[in-house]
């Protein structure tokens, strides 16, 4: 019981805010102190190739699979994750299983001069590099073109201020935990531009067998967060979905009820799938995956015709 317990996480500046935030809630919420806690950084694949989309190789995994392949090795005892990062199908012998209190998941753009969206010259080029969002800021403005950026926060907007993009779409949680909402032009509403599922949320990720170390995340588990985490990832494990697959979800919990709302596009963006349901909450995890059924299914009609 004395071992230190070590987080993993990646080693961007947002990354470290996030394992910091982690290592802080384990210690208000358990008798563990400051000394038996340390942070362990790890460089991801997708942090080491900076020029393509993540779809392009490998996917969402990118992110996780080194900090898993640590997890597993037991050189750590928690692996801290965003979860919109992480693929939703679970790696075998892996718990994913505690969430921090959710962030607020919107997405803001930051431009020249603080126009809005649809401000913007035309043609104006928006930097992402998520097919969700293109498509997204498509439907507002057709006229636009969205061209690649990666790199973290940092050094996206440095792009953005030397002339490369005239505006660039980033979540609204990133943006507040290195407290740059000074850069922001627009803040989307959650009806305006649907998030990724999971934006907002911090997971906190530990080997099934370690019975010590869930017992300690069980504590730190945000029970609001819990529900609304598993209910939208029910939707991409029936989707299947990874980055190759633009897909938005967002949920509230409004008393004794849960509301998600989902929309998941075609390979080329041309066509949008919706679906909007209200279930009790304790069918979280039902309201995910019915919706993604449903999803899948207006889906394939539409190829059939």
């Amino acid at each position: 019981m004395n071992k230190k317990i070590t987080i993993g996480s990646r080693g961007s500046k947002l990354a470290l805010l996030y394992a910091q935030k982690a290592k802080d809630v384990i210690i208000q919420k358990t008798n563990l102190s400051d000394m038996e806690i340390t942070i362990k950084t790890i460089t991801t694949k997708g942090d080491q190739v900076k020029n393509q989309r993540l779809s392009e190789f490998g996917g969402k995994g990118l992110f996780s699979s080194n900090i898993e392949k640590e997890l597993k090795d037991n050189n750590i005892d928690i692996a801290v994750h965003a979860l919109k990062d992480l693929p939703a199908i679970e790696t075998d012998g892996l718990l994913t299983d505690a969430f921090l209190e959710r962030n607020d998941p919107k997405e803001i753009l930051i431009s020249k001069n603080k126009k809005k969206l649809k401000e913007l010259d035309l043609k104006s080029v928006i930097g992402t590099s998520s097919y969700r969002r293109e498509f997204q800021i498509k439907k507002i403005r057709p006229d636009v073109n969205c061209k690649l950026i990666r790199g973290n926060i940092d050094t996206r907007i440095k792009k953005l201020k030397e002339g490369s993009y005239d505006a660039i779409i980033l979540s609204l949680a990133g943006i507040k935990y290195l407290e740059l909402e000074n850069e922001i032009s627009e803040i989307f509403t959650t009806e305006e531009i649907i998030p990724s599922a999971g934006q907002g949320i911090i997971a906190l990720q530990c080997r099934k067998n370690d019975q010590k170390i869930f017992s300690i995340l069980k504590k730190v588990n945000h029970e609001e967060t819990y529900k609304r985490a598993h209910a939208e990832r029910n939707i991409l494990k029936v989707l299947e979905g990874d980055c190759e697959t633009a897909v938005g979800v967002h949920s509230v919990i409004d008393g004794q009820n849960i509301i998600i709302e989902a929309e998941l596009f075609s390979y080329d963006g041309s066509k949008r799938f919706y679906e909007k349901k209200t279930q009790k909450i304790e069918k979280f995890r039902e309201i995910g995956k019915e919706i993604g059924q449903i999803l899948k299914i207006k889906s394939n009609n539409s190829y059939k015709k």
